[in-house]
């Protein structure tokens, strides 16, 4: 990898605390960028790339080659504000005097509404593990109802430790982006469904006595984000759920029963969900505004 890419992902790490999903997907947007930048420019002796060689041009030659490599909108977006924050951190570093992505911004992307199953749709999911009795059922059953529970990002669910949950409080503990910490209340059915796996389900796939991970896969070791969204596919499908299921999906279906239910505020529901701005959470605002349209048009006497 390019030195100066290296150390930016560095600081990236250590000074401001991103997750190893962040920085993968920073390295592979760079990466790409710098093979871009090393076939629009000369070869040179020294290995790495010529930053100070990149023009406004080149940046706006590989925007279009991320246009014509049919890149959705969100994605080029990402990737260049990946390469904007690189160059401002050469400039800090005074490897560069100017950001040549000065006054070039990436395509405008609109804040799409998050999809939502209804809460019949959990409920049949929910269920579909607690048909059977291995530790893996246990396992799932425990996941779904505490993902469902908390609204915690899977990565957040997948990385706890069994010292993480304390169900004689009721509650969580996990770590956002940025490693921040928060702590999370949970339901008497999760933690019913949590006890159960601990009580006769971990203790069956626990391979090596020094594991800490909540959540073991077959092999007695932390079960990943891939396998997860495996296993959640695998209960949809045989939930007969048409809609599309991901553990995001989820995510966004407790926030929006959350606040249809009106017993959670916007402040609340950012708390829960480790929302570093407010602004994150209000998309959910429209969702229920979107809702009271539909109810409103079908109840009042004078809609047609």
């Amino acid at each position: 990898m390019d030195e100066a890419i290296a150390t930016f992902l560095s600081s990236l790490s250590v000074e401001k605390g991103f997750s190893n999903n962040t920085l993968e997907a920073y390295k592979n947007d760079l990466s790409q960028f710098s093979t871009f930048v090393q076939d629009q420019t000369d070869e040179h002796e020294e290995p790495g790339v010529a930053w100070g060689e990149v023009n406004r041009s080149m940046l706006l030659n590989y925007m279009v080659n991320l246009k014509e490599r049919s890149y959705a909108p969100a994605t080029v977006a990402r990737k260049v504000a990946a390469v904007k924050s690189f160059f401002n951190f050469l400039i800090n570093e005074g490897k560069l005097e100017r950001n040549p992505m000065e006054g070039i911004s990436g395509p405008k992307v609109g804040k799409s509404l998050p999809r939502a199953i209804s809460i019949e749709d959990v409920d049949r999911l929910l269920e579909q593990p607690a048909r059977l009795t291995t530790p893996e059922a246990k396992r799932d059953k425990a996941m779904l109802e505490l993902l469902y529970a908390t609204g915690m990002r899977v990565t957040e669910m997948v990385s706890l430790n069994v010292r993480d949950v304390n169900l004689r409080a009721g509650f969580v503990r996990c770590f956002g982006k940025g490693s921040k910490e928060r702590i999370i209340p949970i339901h008497n059915k999760a933690i019913k469904a949590v006890k159960s796996y601990l009580d006769d389900g971990r203790t069956r796939l626990l391979a090596a006595s020094g594991e800490t991970a909540l959540f073991l896969n077959r092999r007695g070791q932390r079960l990943t984000r891939q396998g997860f969204w495996l296993i959640l596919k695998g209960y949809a499908k045989k939930a007969e759920i048409e809609a599309e299921i991901t553990p995001h999906v989820l995510r966004h279906s407790i926030a929006t029963h959350l606040l249809h239910s009106g017993k959670m505020n916007l402040r609340e529901l950012q708390e829960l969900l480790g929302h570093a701005n407010i602004s994150t959470t209000q998309v959910y605002t429209h969702l229920t505004t979107e809702r009271m349209r539909r109810v409103y048009d079908s109840a009042h006497p004078r809609a047609e």
